[in-house]
């Protein structure tokens, strides 16, 4: 996590059946909804990695949210990982990561 005055960074790995459910649309809607900054792929390996940067409660949210995921997910762990630096302003969705 990076804590900047009024700003926080996460760094997720969601685990689970996270892929060719939506998840990636449906977090960069709920991103946006938050006004979140970040980024958000699929991992060759089958999970979902996604940076969210923005208002503390904001990003405490969408953590949450992502323990829930799109309707047809089925999220059995989402991990915080070491943050990269601050993704910057906008919200991407990123090819796969290979």
């Amino acid at each position: 996590m990076i804590s900047l005055p009024g700003r926080r960074t996460v760094h997720l790995e969601i685990q689970g059946r996270v892929q060719g459910v939506g998840f990636r649309i449906w977090a960069e809607r709920e991103a946006a909804r938050r006004n979140l900054d970040g980024w958000v792929r699929n991992r060759a390996d089958g999970t979902v990695e996604a940076v969210f940067a923005g208002d503390e409660q904001a990003v405490q949210s969408m953590t949450q949210a992502c323990r829930r995921g799109p309707t047809h997910a089925i999220v059995a762990a989402v991990a915080e990982l070491d943050p990269p630096p601050d993704p910057g302003p906008g919200f991407r969705v990123l090819p796969t990561e290979r």
